[in-house]
């Protein structure tokens, strides 16, 4: 991208399959007497040289038995989703519960920690407003617990997006649950290749294609200065969460580079990503500085060709 993202019309359907997401994670021990059906194999794009091996690869990809698309799907591979209410009061910390139950239909209690949590919960408003990416507090009979702030009513998306251990690869499930009151839709926002969030510039580079692996740099800003002291957050830099507009499609990648305790990074983040299809999607960027997480969002547009 020279100056920044060129707008596209485009038309087709959006049907290919998703290969990347992010692995973190929870499996049903062997106590409670789940064993998952074998792994299918595993896709996802190659690293380039220097980069970490990432969540999507083979050690951890999110390829579904069923050929779903991520996040789609309440149920997969015999784990599903279960919240313990679909509809909630409108309110900034609005506590939400749920389950992950595993093929015998227990909920599961023996997790694997991958990128320093069980499991990441995204949760975003069905028109991509209200983005959140959360960490719930898991008890011991397995139900997650977590406030939300849905102080917006309308209809959510919620994904789980982790790695069972006995299953020995990433998840991402997704559910919906409605907000109660008057759904008042946001238009999403137009193309951009910059975004201001919290007195932070930060501005997006690239070339997607659909099908085709591409590298996106984001640069983090303050006053027009480089800011060079990103903190680690979830062992790395950055987390980037791509949601494809109209289905919500689920693509969550990690940068080339991890980050450990102690460690500063910046400007640039740079991940490697690929879009499954053509269409509009909307990235969300968390970063982290002065001990707080920010969140850039830009609406993508990505052509076929």
């Amino acid at each position: 991208m020279k100056a920044g993202w060129k707008v596209n019309a485009f038309a087709g359907g959006l049907a290919a399959v998703f290969a990347l997401a992010f692995a973190a994670g929870s499996a049903i021990g062997p106590a409670d007497g789940d064993q998952p059906p074998a792994a299918s194999g595993e896709h996802g794009a190659e690293p380039m040289p220097g980069m970490t091996e990432s969540a999507h690869g083979e050690d951890g990809g999110h390829g579904s038995q069923t050929g779903q698309l991520p996040g789609l799907a309440v149920s997969d591979t015999g784990y599903t989703l279960v919240p313990k209410a679909t509809t909630l009061p409108a309110g900034a910390a609005v506590p939400f519960r749920f389950t992950v139950t595993g093929p015998a239909g227990r909920p599961l209690t023996s997790y694997t920690t991958q990128h320093d949590k069980e499991l990441h919960l995204i949760v975003v408003r069905r028109d991509l407003d209200g983005f959140q990416h959360v960490h719930p507090d898991r008890a011991a009979d397995g139900t997650w617990s977590v406030p939300l702030n849905l102080a917006k009513a309308g209809g959510y998306r919620v994904f789980a997006d982790f790695a069972p251990a006995a299953l020995g690869r990433g998840l991402v499930l997704g559910a919906d649950v409605s907000v109660a009151g008057a759904f008042t839709p946001v238009p999403l926002p137009a193309p951009t290749s910059t975004a201001s969030v919290d007195g932070y510039d930060v501005s997006l580079t690239g070339a997607p294609m659909a099908g085709t692996e591409s590298e996106l740099v984001f640069t983090v800003t303050r006053n027009g200065k480089p800011v060079t002291d990103l903190e680690p957050h979830l062992e790395a830099f950055g987390h980037l969460v791509t949601l494809r507009s109209g289905d919500l499609a689920y693509l969550h990648t990690h940068p080339a580079q991890e980050a450990h305790a102690g460690e500063r990074g910046g400007p640039a983040v740079r991940f490697m990503t690929t879009f499954p299809t053509a269409g509009t999607y909307r990235l969300f960027l968390d970063f982290q500085r002065g001990g707080k997480v920010r969140t850039a969002a830009f609406t993508v547009v990505v052509p076929t060709h």
